[in-house]
């Protein structure tokens, strides 16, 4: 696994929005530090030279800010 950004922080449609710092696509799962699956992401957002990540959460609890996200 590599990491791909940072949780920035949890929209109030319950979503996680993550600062990428690699190239990713929508769909692809994101992990944080334990393998613990924080989400899927469900579509890239904000300019193209420092894109976001809107995540559909794994649960209630998963992603806090500034915690890491991996992706295989």
């Amino acid at each position: 696994m590599h990491q791909v950004g940072t949780v920035i922080h949890r929209a109030k449609s319950g979503r996680l929005v993550v600062r990428l710092t690699k190239e990713v696509r929508p769909g692809v799962f994101l992990f944080d530090e334990g393998k613990r699956k924080l989400g899927r992401i469900g579509e890239l957002i904000g300019p193209v030279k420092s894109p976001y990540a809107s995540v559909v959460p794994a649960s209630s609890r998963a992603g806090r800010p500034g915690e890491p996200a991996f992706a295989e």
